[in-house]
């Protein structure tokens, strides 16, 4: 019988050959493309190729692509407001697809909990959206940030020796496993709201004693499968603008390369920093996106 990591990865080779297909097919019909302004025709645009470059090597460190590709869009007015949700989700699906391959195959997570909280998450976007979306955003998004500049102090305090906080383990069992379902289950959910899973995850399956290397598994796998369903329900739309989607795509594949064999060759100690930092980076996003009312 195939490992659950195995089948996993079979199951999103399915849903990438969709995807690509359901672009490749909505992109070329006649009433999308009309849907489309006259210079949204042709190849990628310059600024969406370093872009996607740009925000895909973070994206992959777990700093996240949303936020600073909406920031980039913005300041270089790459994609007018209203299409940059659909193009961010349509051209970062593959980015992110390839995130979780690599992750899945390559770094060492105990299949369980891999699968588990990777259905978890997606059943968290598909059943708690409607609960999700009467929430108040603002609100989640200061109780969120304060709390996890308070989870990485712990985290920093424990990198300096000062506390016992994190492990070395490659999955989570028992009671620590329903935590992290049911958190991941929240998360999931969160997406729907703009909310990143990146960080919160980090710290959840951190302070619930495992290994941050094999929390990037779960992290992209969770959002590989939310994506496609995101990106598909977007591209049916036509509320994207197609050329920005195929730079951000470009050039975030071969960034998604280089920056996942960084984090799998970084010592563990240098790693748990680097979670530290992408933590607190996002919280302060967090609190600075609730005080613009963004």
């Amino acid at each position: 019988m195939p490992k659950p990591s195995v089948v996993l990865l079979a199951i999103l080779a399915v849903c990438t050959a969709v995807y690509l297909v359901a672009w490749l097919v909505l992109s070329r019909s006649p009433a999308r493309r009309a849907m489309r302004p006259a210079d949204d025709e042709g190849g990628p645009t310059r600024d969406s190729l370093w872009i996607g470059a740009l925000t895909n090597f973070f994206d992959t460190l777990g700093i996240g692509s949303f936020a600073p590709t909406t920031s980039l869009f913005r300041l270089f007015k790459v994609v007018p407001d209203e299409r940059i949700p659909g193009t961010m989700n349509v051209g970062h699906t593959p980015p992110t697809i390839l995130q979780a391959f690599f992750f899945i195959s390559a770094v060492t997570v105990e299949p369980a909990t891999l699968t588990i909280l990777i259905l978890a998450s997606v059943l968290g976007a598909w059943l708690g959206a409607g609960v999700v979306a009467s929430w108040p955003r603002r609100k989640i998004q200061i109780g969120m940030g304060v709390a996890l500049i308070i989870a990485a102090a712990v985290f920093i305090a424990n990198n300096l020796g000062w506390s016992a906080v994190g492990g070395d383990a490659n999955g989570v069992t028992g009671s620590r496993l329903v935590i992290a379902t049911a958190g991941n289950f929240i998360l999931g959910a969160l997406m729907t709201l703009g909310i990143g899973m990146y960080a919160p995850l980090l710290i959840l399956l951190g302070f619930l004693g495992m290994n941050p290397r094999s929390v990037f598994p779960i992290m992209m796998g969770s959002a590989a499968f939310l994506m496609v369903v995101a990106g598909i329900r977007f591209l049916r739309a036509g509320a994207y603008r197609q050329r920005v989607a195929v730079g951000l795509t470009i050039g975030g594949l071969p960034a998604v390369y280089v920056a996942a064999r960084i984090v799998k060759e970084m010592p563990l100690e240098t790693l748990r920093w680097l979670v530290a930092a992408v933590v607190l980076y996002t919280a302060v996003t967090m609190l600075r996106a609730a005080l613009r009312r963004e």
